[in-house]
């Protein structure tokens, strides 16, 4: 179809970095689009819209492209291809002649479904398990997934109405002005510069066919001409007001069969997969399941569960339709309460399965707990008020590690409200959590971590998160962690530090050397964070200590030359911590140059890092204020 550009190199090694910001490129390229408005708008849009939708899985994969595995790459790189494919077909179609795409809209129905089946094909080579993403984005893109085969498939009926006007209209002596306003309408060509911007397609496309189109041009630029004519005539605007009015009035966009609910065949506001596979509004299956059946309703395989999951990919793509087509999806709901995931039929099923179900049920209902309270504020209160909390936390202890993860994910997702934190502490949740860091899945280590981090906003809860024996495990999850576990162990660990308890039990954790080697391997991509504990420790005598005896000076002295504002900053600000009032710390700092750092920094640094340089030069120069010092070196740089 078009051009596939050329991408990241797959030889022996591939630049999994190389190739994840490529796919964000090309999806942010899909997204800069401007939006269609011609005959193939609707496919245009359903495949811009899958496009979109894969936005999260490269998100996340930017945080941890270097480990990607070599299998994974070549998947993610198939998926490149199709996606680029897809955008040159999105890119053509909105420069291109709406005649010509209208009168040959098979053609283009075939590129549309071979760019759907790309895609599709591309992910399924893709073993998402192997990805070290979050298990929601996970699941997103398996039902996109699912959505793809089934779109692949689907036939786009065509417009009878239209295709009946373009067959009058090009008989050369018809002129009924209804027929050629209608076509106007649909192909969106109803106003001069529509006239004038079609007529260019045209022109390239004759040109880039060698003057030989597959549809006559005699034939478009007669309907074009007509359309012309009827867009210049004095009555055009009153019509077609009137006309659109009527339309509004009498008639409404098809409703594709996909958004439709198989129960009630109307477009679903709350769709739900339940455990055949098959999606419902929430509404009618759940009555459905309240009336005794335990059947699927469309083609009566028994439910192995009861479980309603909320498919938010099909539901994002019904909200994009319903924006397109001016329809307000949720004009019928007069009520706050009817719009939330959480009814209390619904809830109430959840808790029972929570409290007495199988193991699987279990599972199952702490992982839509996990979902619904991340999707709002409103669902995070309506959960913890129907008692979830004690059951999930129970949960922790549960021996199956998924259902671990489940439960500890929701937790971190309920405690983002702050009368939930207080609910969680007092239900003595610190100490289980602190158990799930030993967790034997990373995701459920690193949402503990997370959840710990969320907790030790309260400054109490500080105190217990430490006493609990949550900074040791932290440490370890710090060192051993994917890119995600050590940024949430860092951030734990420095919120927790900000109470001087917890600095003592770091140091003697032995934290400083684990941060000294992170600080040396800049490929961890931890500098910013380990300098922020660092210095917070530094705060601290025995921390002080500590981090004198590795030895940092030359190393922040480098950092302090070559790094980031941020990092420059922070390793100005770790240096002044540590030579203040140590004199034995300030001569290794002038023999190894620091002096030439801190006037460089002096001119070019942040506020603070001006500052903490000053400050440096003025211990360097006992007797001279820091004032005095940065005026006498920026003196000399003038000179």
């Amino acid at each position: 179809m078009g051009s596939t550009e050329e991408g990241p190199e797959i030889s022996g090694g591939v630049d999994g970095v190389a190739v994840v910001e490529a796919l964000s490129g090309v999806v942010e390229e899909v997204t800069a689009l401007p939006e269609n408005r011609g005959p193939l708008r609707r496919m245009s849009f359903d495949l811009a819209q899958r496009v979109k939708l894969l936005a999260p899985l490269f998100d996340e994969l930017r945080d941890d492209a270097g480990s990607i595995r070599p299998d994974e790459l070549r998947g993610l790189e198939s998926l490149r291809v199709a996606l680029v494919e897809a955008k040159e077909i999105l890119r053509l179609v909105n420069a291109g002649s709406r005649l010509y795409q209208v009168l040959r809209s098979s053609k283009f129905e075939i590129s549309f479904q071979m760019a759907t089946e790309s895609i599709e094909k591309a992910i399924n080579e893709i073993c998402l398990d192997n990805l070290n993403i979050p298990l929601e984005v996970k699941e997103q893109i398996e039902l996109l997934h699912s959505h793809l085969h089934r779109a692949k498939e689907t036939v786009e009926l065509p417009d009878l109405q239209l295709h009946r006007d373009l067959s009058w209209a090009l008989n050369e002596n018809y002129s009924d002005i209804s027929v050629i306003k209608r076509i106007s309408e649909k192909l969106q060509l109803k106003n001069k510069n529509d006239i004038i911007k079609e007529s260019v397609a045209l022109n390239e496309m004759v040109i880039s066919s060698d003057g030989e189109p597959d549809v006559s041009l005699d034939d478009m630029s007669l309907l074009l001409k007509k359309i012309n004519d009827c867009v210049l005539s004095e009555n055009l605007a009153s019509a077609s007001m009137d006309r659109k009015t009527s339309f509004s009035k009498h008639r409404s966009p098809v409703i594709p069969d996909d958004f439709r609910c198989p129960m009630s065949l109307e477009l679903m506001k709350d769709p739900v997969i339940i455990s055949s596979g098959l999606t419902y509004e929430r509404s009618y299956i759940q009555k459905w399941l309240e009336n005794g059946h335990k059947t699927c309703p469309k083609t009566q395989q028994p439910l192995s569960h009861t479980i309603l999951t909320p498919n938010f990919i099909l539901k994002s793509l019904i909200v994009q339709w319903c924006d397109a087509n001016g329809i307000e999806l949720n004009k019928k709901h007069s009520k706050p309460e009817n719009n939330s995931d959480c009814n209390q039929a619904g809830i109430k099923a959840l808790m029972s399965k929570l409290a007495n179900g199988s193991q699987e049920e279990q599972r199952a209902a702490a992982g839509e707990l996990r979902l619904l309270a991340k999707r709002n504020a409103d669902n995070r209160i309506c959960i913890a008020e129907a008692g979830a909390i004690p059951l999930l936390i129970q949960l922790l202890s549960s021996p199956d590690p998924r259902t671990q993860e489940h439960a500890v994910t929701a937790l971190l997702n309920l405690s983002i409200n702050d009368d939930n934190k207080h609910i969680i502490v007092k239900e003595k949740a610190i100490p289980k959590i602190v158990e799930v860091l030993q967790s034997e899945t990373m995701e459920a280590r690193e949402n503990a971590a997370a959840t710990l981090f969320s907790l030790s906003v309260v400054d109490s809860n500080k105190i217990l998160i430490g006493e609990a024996g949550a900074i040791p495990l932290l440490i370890s999850l710090l060192c051993e962690g994917s890119p995600r576990g050590k940024k949430d162990a860092a951030t734990a660990i420095f919120n927790l530090c900000i109470y001087n308890g917890n600095k003592l039990i770091a140091v003697k954790a032995g934290i400083v050397d684990h941060l000294i080697t992170m600080l040396v391997d800049p490929t961890l991509g931890m500098i910013d964070e380990t300098l922020a504990i660092l210095a917070i420790l530094s705060n601290n005598q025995d921390g002080k200590t500590a981090i004198a005896s590795s030895h940092p000076i030359p190393l922040l002295v480098k950092l302090m030359k070559s790094g980031s504002s941020r990092v420059r900053e922070s390793a100005a600000a770790l240096m002044y911590s540590l030579c203040s009032g140590v004199e034995q710390n300030l001569k290794v700092a002038k023999e190894v140059g620091a002096e030439e750092a801190l006037k460089e920094l002096l001119e070019t640094g942040t506020e603070r890092a001006k500052r903490k340089a000053g400050s440096l030069l003025a211990l360097m120069h006992q007797g001279a204020e820091p004032s005095e010092i940065a005026y006498t070196c920026v003196e000399q740089n003038a000179a």
